[in-house]
């Protein structure tokens, strides 16, 4: 196994560093209904955690198909992408490629990309692959609950992203037909769903350690997706914790709509921004000013159409953003997917991937493959 993981990249290369507080930090849009300090944090929704309220479930992408979602062209393109990715899997079931190797990150966004046609763990034609990668995976789950691979410096992206995979799996399979697997499989997400709740701070969110000192918007939007996905499976989840990082959430949205890196000011971006709507939608929150102003920003910053690659940290933005206009719906949903979807056919290669020169061609092709597969409607973590 490698020593080195893509970890280190999505905290340090991927550019989530810490950021100096501004001179003059920009203005916080103030929080619809704050929550009274003598009652704790606010709920999301009226329904509890991650509930959101019956008619939401009306309004997403969901249950509201576009015509022409699927082209000919799209199927294509993902079918010579997952058959690039099975290529590339490495023999001890993990994905990551380039300076960063191996890793439990990559290789859980691969396992999704597969699991997004529908593939799972012995079944489909690639249900060995996604076997493999999940094998990989509950081999680097620690005692204590966390899932990393060796020497990783910021673990709690992978955590996050490991997390996901493993709830996808279980909440679609209740474990398999193996029940020695089966039961492995949910004593691990257990332990790192405890890990994740005891990881949080003060101020409600996570950073890149699993210790509660420090936060920021990237790393906590992998948490909450992580928990959201666990209790959809049926794991038991805290709602102090999904009430914290909700609130944690809403003081970092900046005035624009968008979202900053960390609580101690700085300005909005897109990858981060996607981020945040897509943790408040996560939690349950669907219908809200929060989620408009969010919205709006990403659709100004960064709708797809323009020179490929010019926002900062593409792939992970675009990752949440078609989740966040999927959840969303409507008109949203309408005028990002084709946009998107377009995008990421142009700049495929000819073998099938797609290129990533920061964090690998494993990675990069793992992104375009959930990204261009929502609309297939597999993954539980889509549902609202």
């Amino acid at each position: 196994m490698k020593t080195v993981a893509a970890l280190t990249m999505m905290g340090l290369v991927l550019g989530w560093q810490p950021e100096a507080p501004p001179a003059n930090p920009p203005a916080v849009a103030p929080a619809e209904n704050p929550p009274d300090p003598a009652s704790g944090p606010q709920a999301p929704d009226a329904a509890g955690v991650f509930g959101g309220k019956p008619e939401d479930k009306e309004r997403g992408a969901e249950n509201n198909i576009l015509a022409g979602e699927m082209t000919p062209e799209m199927v294509d393109s993902v079918e010579r992408g997952l058959a690039w990715l099975a290529r590339v899997q490495n023999a001890d079931g993990s994905f990551g490629d380039g300076r960063f190797g191996p890793s439990v990150a990559v290789t859980s966004l691969a396992g999704l990309a597969f699991m997004s046609d529908g593939n799972l763990p012995g079944r489909g034609p690639y249900g060995e692959v996604v076997s493999k990668a999940l094998d990989y995976v509950l081999a680097n789950c620690a005692e204590n609950g966390l899932i990393a691979s060796d020497a990783t410096t910021v673990p709690m992206y992978g955590h996050g992203f490991a997390t996901l995979f493993l709830g996808e799996i279980y909440g679609m399979t209740g474990g398999g037909a193996d029940t020695a697997r089966a039961q492995r499989l949910h004593d691990a997400i257990v332990r790192s769903v405890r890990l994740i709740q005891s990881s949080q701070n003060e101020e409600g969110g996570w950073r890149y350690n699993p210790v509660p000192n420090d936060a920021d918007v990237s790393v906590s939007i992998c948490q909450i997706k992580a928990l959201r996905s666990a209790r959809n499976a049926g794991i038991e989840v805290s709602r102090v914790t999904i009430d914290r990082a909700v609130d944690y959430v809403r003081r970092a949205q900046n005035i624009d709509g968008g979202f900053m890196y960390q609580l101690i000011g700085g300005p909005s971006a897109f990858a981060r921004s996607a981020a945040g709507v897509a943790s408040l939608q996560y939690a349950g929150i669907y219908n809200d000013p929060a989620i408009r102003r969010g919205i709006s920003y990403i659709t100004r910053v960064a709708l797809p159409g323009g020179a490929f690659g010019q926002q900062p940290h593409y792939f992970y933005g675009h990752y949440y953003a078609v989740q966040a206009m999927y959840l969303a719906g409507g008109d949203d949903w309408a005028m990002w997917w084709p946009a998107i979807r377009q995008e990421l056919l142009r700049r495929q290669e000819e073998n099938g991937r797609w290129q990533d020169p920061s964090v690998g061609d494993h990675y990069g092709t793992a992104m375009s493959l959930i990204i261009l597969q929502v609309p297939k409607r597999y993954l539980p973590i889509f549902q609202r």
